[in-house]
């Protein structure tokens, strides 16, 4: 699941909540919600794709990660950006070491070193600008994009002198390489399960 967290007109007239009563109000939510500097905003529901993927990359990262000193978290697991007093929740995060929680909470994190976000028709804009941008306020290293409607992933890598290198994957045949543990993930077992002709079916209008 995810929200786009732009100010619509209606969301302008809403209250604006402090971050303590988001937290409280998402303690008894049914679903969750993100948290925008004031403004909370409802995640929509991720499609069967969206959770294929999220689960494939989880199940691969851990595999491959098994012995090693990291956690791998999905997208239940929430991440406090402080300088742009964000709440998020990633489809998917790795931490080396242990993981640095915010006020102590265990469902909140600050520290993950590589971001993975499943990208659909509607947050796909916002996540490869605004959201990108949110995320390079906290020391991460690696932000990973995966298509959900096409084979088609991009990675961002921070190079030394802060910049980021970019590069893309859109074959089957080939595997995602990670810079930060060099771990590779075939495209294949990225996309196991993944229905492309139903993602890109036309939506029907609802019958009255």
């Amino acid at each position: 699941m995810t929200a786009t967290l732009q100010v619509t007109e209606q969301q302008t007239s809403q209250r604006y909540f402090t971050p303590e009563e988001y937290l409280a109000l998402e303690e008894t939510a049914e679903y969750k919600s993100e948290y925008c500097d004031g403004l909370i905003i409802p995640m929509t529901g991720a499609s069967t794709n969206h959770n294929h993927i999220s689960l494939n990359m989880s199940i691969a990262l851990r595999l491959a990660l098994k012995g090693l000193d990291y956690n791998v978290f999905m997208g239940d697991v929430r991440l406090w950006m402080t300088k742009k007093r964000i709440y998020t929740y990633p489809d998917v995060m790795v931490i080396p070491g242990k993981p640095e929680y915010y006020n102590n909470r265990k469902d909140t994190v600050i520290n993950p070193q590589v971001i993975i976000e499943v990208l659909s028709k509607f947050t796909k804009s916002y996540d490869r600008s605004d959201k990108f941008q949110f995320y390079q306020t906290l020391p991460f290293q690696e932000y990973i994009l995966i298509d959900q409607s096409r084979i088609y992933v991009e990675q961002y890598c921070k190079l030394a002198n802060k910049r980021w290198s970019y590069s893309q994957y859109d074959e089957e045949d080939t595997a995602l390489v990670f810079n930060f543990f060099q771990v590779e993930v075939p495209l294949a077992d990225m996309y196991e399960k993944v229905d492309f002709e139903a993602e890109n079916e036309p939506e029907e209008s609802a019958e009255e």
